[in-house]
């Protein structure tokens, strides 16, 4: 949903609560869209967020940090210069636009006390921000787009036009009828309330609709004046307990209005957006990192998939090299019956390995037999040593196969940025030599984040990704603590500590059972019925040299059939 008009009329009165007289500490530019404000106000620290990301535009209180450029961007350094230290002495808007204007005082380079005011235009794409003076004037805009307006510095600010009527200020119900006669593009209530008012969302529409049981196309006078008299109660109750948020969809949200009313936090609408959007933003920058990273992993696995093509089929080329060692040898045995110097496409000899039977070589008729014969041993030998060095290249391809689909199963095994990170961290060492894909987070050790459960007292960790397995494998892990893993699936490492040196038999099944279950739960098999998990002590995990991270090596071990 657009953050439309009735959303931004009761942000606005929030803000006014609490950030009027609040002081200018800092500003910040995290993104090219977005602009965040440091404030102190009574004893309490505020951050006021502004973005005109088009998909996640809105002005609110944000709880959430995010990091800045090492540089800061040349709108953050000016809004710096223009209102370091200044003062917040109103929010406000027009009607139910979606344009919020900013005024600040502070002093100038002269020490003189003057107006700023920074203009929010909260419009999808045509998002803006604008700083300009007390007389309108524009300094900088965060955005220099072509548009219809003149947007320029030294440039007078302008609103954008508005071609819509305010429903804040009709005054009766037969004035909003008259309007209801006039519209004729279509039967819809939603096309016309968002045609012709300001302010309103489709989204809006739809959940009132539904909530009063009004059909969209049918509908008689009298429910028009129900609905009439809904919006014009919820406009009434702006900044009372009766007005709230509430999420319609798993990607959309909108304002509703309750006679009763129950929600008594006074910044309730600001607190709902800042966590929507901030759940939304971060949902949207895993998916694409996600994305990021598993085209770079499906381009490498299909990189060593086509290697493992190659090499089978350098395998069967060498299936062959026998064949040429028969023939040279039978040659050899032969050589004495033909001259040299004569010329054949082929001979017929007895096979002394198989029972004397005839059998007839091919030969090349522009080469004498001793040339054949020797053509035959080169094969062979070359064949020969092919068949050594594509072996043990198949082995380390099937390895970096089965590496690359734990990647793979890691990727989309992660549930945050976080776990992202660490796939990045290691693909960047082991895997992806493309220099053009960058960090997107901080590094962060894996010991900060591992997931850790109680199972009747017992503390058992769970591993995410590569790293984190060989960390808790290696560096959590004690000699008697009990290590668990599906048998010849990609998962988790789980680890169950084990402080008192306990025997396995002394520690209780259903503690063993369920460390089982979770080994089974984060793994490939997942899904299956009947999943093997093995278990063992951790001093019996070893790591071969230059093996790739989460690749182990286990013995002594014991196996649960988890149903």
């Amino acid at each position: 949903m657009a953050f439309d008009g009735f959303i931004t009329k009761n942000i606005i009165r929030e803000l006014n609560t609490v950030l009027i007289g609040a002081k200018v500490n800092k500003v910040f530019e995290p993104t090219n869209n977005e602009v965040v404000i440091a404030l102190y106000n009574n004893g309490e620290n505020h951050l006021l967020n502004l973005s005109i990301n088009p998909e996640y535009c809105r002005l609110c209180l944000t709880n959430h940090q995010k990091p800045n450029p090492q540089n800061a961007l040349n709108f953050c350094m000016l809004l710096r210069k223009y209102l370091n230290n200044a003062k917040i002495v109103e929010f406000k808007n027009y009607d139910l636009e979606r344009t919020v204007e900013i005024k600040f005082m502070c002093y100038n380079e002269l020490n003189d006390l003057v107006v700023r005011k920074l203009f929010i235009e909260i419009m999808s794409r045509q998002s803006n921000i604008i700083l300009t003076n007390e007389d309108n004037v524009i300094i900088d805009t965060l955005r220099h787009t072509d548009s219809s307006r003149d947007l320029l510095p030294a440039h007078i600010y302008e609103f954008a036009p508005i071609t819509k009527v305010s429903f804040i200020e009709l005054n009766s119900f037969d004035e909003f009828m008259e309007h209801k006669r006039l519209f004729t593009k279509t039967n819809s209530l939603t096309g016309f309330f968002t045609n012709t008012f300001i302010g309103f969302s489709k989204t809006l529409l739809k959940d009132t609709l539904q909530t009063l049981n009004i059909n969209d196309s049918e509908y008689t006078d009298h429910e028009l004046e129900i609905l009439y008299s809904y919006f014009k109660n919820m406009i009434g109750a702006f900044g009372t307990n009766k007005v709230d948020c509430k999420k319609v969809s798993a990607k959309d949200y909108t304002i509703f209005y309750d006679e009763e009313g129950s929600n008594e936090d006074p910044l309730k609408f600001n607190h709902f957006i800042d966590k929507y959007y901030y759940e939304k933003e971060t949902d949207s920058i895993f998916t694409s990192t996600r994305n990021s990273l598993l085209k770079v992993v499906s381009a490498y696995l299909k990189k060593v998939s086509k290697k493992i093509d190659n090499i089978n089929a350098k395998l069967r080329e060498c299936e062959g090299m026998e064949k040429y060692r028969l023939y040279g040898e039978l040659i050899t045995a032969n050589l004495y019956k033909y001259d040299n110097n004569a010329n054949f496409k082929e001979i017929t000899v007895e096979n002394y390995y198989d029972d004397n039977k005839e059998i007839v070589i091919p030969l090349d008729a522009s080469l004498s037999i001793q040339k054949n014969m020797e053509r035959y041993f080169k094969r062979y030998n070359k064949l020969k040593n092919a068949l050594e060095i594509v072996t043990e290249q198949k082995l380390d391809a099937v390895k970096e196969l089965d590496y690359i689909e734990s990647i793979v199963f890691n990727l989309s095994n992660a549930t945050d940025i976080n776990d992202l990170n660490e796939v990045y961290e290691e693909i960047s060492e082991n895997v992806s030599t493309d220099k053009k894909h960058k960090k997107v987070v901080q590094k962060k050790k894996p010991d900060q984040k591992l997931d850790t459960i109680n199972i009747d007292g017992f503390t058992v960790y769970v591993g995410k990704n590569n790293i984190q397995n060989d960390y808790i494998s290696f560096k959590v892990a004690r000699s008697n603590d009990i290590w668990f893993h599906v048998q010849k699936m990609h998962g988790s490492h789980v680890l169950l500590k084990n402080p008192d040196n306990l025997f396995i038999e002394e520690i209780p099944e259903n503690v063993l059972f369920n460390c089982a279950k979770l080994a089974k739960e984060n793994s490939k098999a997942s899904t299956s019925l009947n999943v093997s998990v093995d278990y063992c002590f951790a001093k019996h995990i070893k790591k071969q040299p230059g093996a790739k991270p989460g690749m182990v090596n286990y013995t002594n071990f014991k196996t649960i059939i988890v149903k």
